[in-house]
């Protein structure tokens, strides 16, 4: 029954997903969330720009806290990662943390609440953009594709060595070649004198 959840679950997220790039983001990272806001039979689009302060990972019901200081007052605001009015979310900031859930800085204002830049260079997006929601590539599960990855990496590792020791050879046989021509160049000099 569990197994059947998790299947309903996934394609949930897929169809969800399908249209939106979410990148890979955690606690202490700066977020701009932009919001599809409708009005009557307007819509338009509100970004809100804050410090990721929690974040709870359970499949569809995934939710992160962003928290700004917005006109001397703390503003906290919890969004749903899959929620359909969410437009994008864009990290600016990666911060340096070694908590999980950052409530500290509820107590804390200007220096005593900043967080320090950490660069961890490019990370992979949690979920990236697909045309469509069948178009489902990797339908192993995650122990046979790290498997497989495995197996790719090493036999690209081994490529990689069989052309350069192919590339060191053929650099070998052009200076041998180059050193034998030098040396008749060189005989037929002496001779020549």
């Amino acid at each position: 029954m569990t197994n059947i959840l998790k299947e309903f679950e996934k394609n949930q997220i897929d169809k969800l997903t399908n249209k939106k790039r979410i990148p890979a983001f955690r606690s202490g990272d700066t977020i701009k969330v932009t919001l599809k806001i409708i009005e009557g039979d307007k819509s338009r689009l509100q970004a809100f720009e804050g410090v990721c302060i929690a974040r709870k990972n359970n499949s569809v019901n995934s939710k992160f806290t962003l928290r700004k200081i917005s006109h001397g007052e703390g503003v906290e605001r919890v969004f749903s990662l899959f929620s359909p009015n969410l437009d994008s979310i864009e990290v600016i900031r990666k911060g340096d943390v070694r908590r999980a859930k950052l409530y500290y800085l509820r107590d804390r204002t200007g220096k005593k609440a900043r967080i320090a830049d950490r660069d961890r260079g490019n990370e992979l997006d949690q979920y990236e953009y697909s045309d469509s929601v069948n178009n489902v590539t990797d339908k192993n599960p995650p122990e046979v594709q790290n498997e497989e990855n495995k197996n790719e990496s090493i036999e690209n590792k081994e490529k990689e060595i069989e052309v350069s020791k192919e590339v060191e050879e053929s650099i070998k046989n052009e200076k041998k070649s180059e050193s034998s021509a030098k040396s008749a160049e060189n005989t037929e000099n002496e001779s020549k004198s």
